[in-house]
């Protein structure tokens, strides 16, 4: 039954001003207001040193149903998301069939969810050659944005932009005031590299490496960032993997581009030496990079050149991983992590002296900031949704793919020991995940622009 009003206290609350002892009171969902921790005659439950950050916003979510839901669906998705810490979702507009380049593929996609979510999700619209007509339509149907590709996506019912292409739709987008997020790769420099590797071990990491080189992420990025000076265009690189890439966003920066980027909980754990032969569960596009790059990424967070730290969640059924094969090439491209993406950003954080409230800040300010949703998710704030995590900063555990709530237990975080528990997960106010338990129907909300 929904609680309407109740109050939580913590020793350890994380707040935009930091981190200090405080009661939050909830009341119908929102939060309303934040006291002092001692004298207050509220009933309350009392968490003692366990944290209380706000609910995670993943911004950068496959969930591929309808059409591919053997790979993720709704139902899958958002309880590996709520016994994550994460409360809202934002799906990309692929891998789905439809594709969300329409509105009737929308619709189709928010039928499907209807009934099925246990945490709040909205919906990203996509950019395709010759879907110009369906932007605007899109954003006043309630996307929170569009997602394009510069190289092959790996599914044919969403192609890659040309630069004819992009000039066509910026000047679209750059009148709504819609962001447009950006899969940065530059074609012609893939190719380059595929050509060039023509002779090598498909089962050897480093050779895959070589067929998605840092130069191609930096020469994307210097291409979008040039037609969003010239359009006025916000955008938004997705999964930036490399030094290069990064250097390429701050000289944006600095020519005046509106342009904000991301990595991801992947880039930031691991590392291309440690990669074995044959793991394909570890194959990404870009591909994780050598270790100087996982320390780039972590020092460009750091001084804000990055803003926030999505999962990229883009799961396969296990065959289409080959990892019995161990080909690269061949494998698909993606990484299963939605569930253990704040524990494995938390991990490494902790380890180079950041705090939980950076982890704040990259995970649920500045994610709900990207999609427009920050009037309402973010932070605990009063007015705000109630969406909240008792978190366990200090307890370790062991990831088992068996033990994760996504629809397939590959995942490339298996056998890793990852530090930092969700505890407990609230949605507006109501409890969604307890500890391995799912208490209360899904009552997750379909998130409008």
């Amino acid at each position: 039954m929904k609680n309407e009003h109740f109050a939580l206290r913590s020793r350890r609350v994380v707040t935009p001003e930091g981190v200090r002892p405080a009661l939050v009171r909830v009341h119908r969902g929102k939060i309303e207001s934040i006291a002092v921790y001692e004298g207050t005659n509220d009933p309350s439950e009392d968490l003692g040193d366990l944290v209380l950050l706000p609910g995670m916003v993943d911004s950068h979510v496959h969930i591929n149903e309808p059409g591919r839901t053997d790979w993720e669906g709704f139902a899958t998705a958002t309880r590996a998301a709520a016994a994550g810490g994460i409360t809202t979702l934002v799906d990309m507009p692929l891998n789905s069939i439809p594709a969300t380049t329409r509105v009737a593929a929308l619709a189709l996609k928010r039928s499907a969810a209807a009934g099925q979510l246990r945490v709040d999700v909205g919906f990203w619209g996509g950019v395709v050659p010759g879907n110009e007509d369906e932007i605007e339509p899109l954003w006043r149907a309630g996307v929170l944005g569009f997602k394009c590709f510069l190289v092959p996506s790996g599914v044919d019912e969403f192609e890659a932009l040309s630069t004819a292409d992009l000039e066509r739709s910026m000047p679209i987008l750059s009148r709504l005031g819609a962001p447009l997020l950006v899969h940065a790769e530059s074609p012609g420099e893939i190719e380059r590299a595929a050509h060039a590797q023509t002779v090598g071990d498909p089962r050897q990491y480093a050779h895959y490496l070589l067929t998605r080189p840092p130069e191609a992420e930096a020469m994307a990025i210097a291409e979008i960032a040039r037609l969003a000076l010239r359009h006025g265009t916000r955008v938004h690189i997705v999964h930036v993997s490399s030094i290069a890439g990064l250097a390429e966003i701050r000289r944006a920066r600095a020519e005046g581009a509106r342009i904000s980027a991301e990595t991801c909980p992947h880039y930031l754990s691991f590392s291309a030496e440690e990669i074995p032969d044959g793991a394909t569960e570890l194959k990404c596009a870009p591909p994780i990079r050598e270790a100087k790059h996982r320390e780039g990424l972590w020092n460009a967070l750091a001084e804000g050149h990055l803003e926030l730290i999505a999962s990229d969640h883009s799961p396969s059924p296990p065959e289409l991983k080959n990892r019995d094969e161990g080909n690269f090439l061949s494998a698909w491209g993606g990484i299963a992590s939605l569930q253990v993406a704040l524990a494995a950003a938390w991990t490494g954080a902790r380890q180079r002296g950041h705090a939980l409230t950076q982890i704040a800040r990259w995970m649920s300010l500045e994610p709900a900031r990207l999609a427009g949703l920050d009037r309402r998710k973010g932070a605990i704030a009063p007015g705000l949704d109630a969406d909240l995590v008792v978190f366990d900063p200090d307890r370790r555990f062991t990831v088992h793919g068996s033990d994760l709530e996504h629809r397939h237990p590959l995942t490339p975080y298996e056998g890793r020991e990852l530090t930092g528990v969700t505890v407990r997960t609230y949605v507006r106010g109501q409890l969604v995940y307890d500890e391995g338990r799912f208490p209360s129907p899904p009552i997750g909300e379909l998130l409008s622009r």
